[in-house]
């Protein structure tokens, strides 16, 4: 240990610095601590870039290894096995799909290492459709757990689509 007298000059400048550095629990001098929320929603961006660019990998890393896939038909609830079994022949061809996001939001829990989100999500062919779900803070990166993909629906259209598609 050095004596407080034995340093001098830009030496104990540097020294005082980096001991206020440490005690205010510095990770990066300078570098604002990253935003959760705004991490999480980084992670949604890639997960649907991953998709349009038939990365499978890429895609597939982003899931928490329990995830739940949810379709827009009411049979698709997939485990992770399940749905990377459906995507990757599509990848695998390079076809994946695009979808993209126009409005999100996204929330934590208190521990800040759940999110939830909910996204209006807009699609060449279907129009505007809706992302939710939630993600994990796993081994220090955040991993989709589920995504329920929807379309949601205008409630004055709700009885005629009754109608025509359940004869109610």
């Amino acid at each position: 240990m050095v004596a407080a007298g034995a340093v001098t000059g830009p030496a104990r400048r540097l020294l005082a610095a980096l001991l206020l550095c440490s005690a205010a629990g510095c990770a990066s001098a300078g570098s604002p601590a990253p935003d959760p929320a705004a991490e999480a929603a980084r992670v949604l961006d890639s997960l649907h870039e991953a998709a349009a660019a038939a990365d499978g990998a890429r895609y597939f890393s982003l899931f928490a290894p329990d995830a739940v896939f949810l379709g827009t038909d009411a049979t698709e609830r997939w485990t992770l096995e399940e749905f990377r079994a459906y995507a990757e022949p599509f990848f695998s061809r390079g076809k994946g799909w695009t979808y993209r996001p126009r409005d999100r939001h996204v929330s934590l829990s208190g521990d800040r290492r759940t999110a939830w989100f909910d996204e209006r999500l807009d699609h060449e062919r279907y129009g505007e459709l809706r992302g939710t779900g939630v993600l994990r803070l796993l081994d220090g990166g955040w991993r989709v757990a589920q995504y329920n993909l929807a379309f949601p629906m205008p409630n004055e259209k709700v009885l005629e689509f009754l109608e025509r598609t359940l004869g109610r």
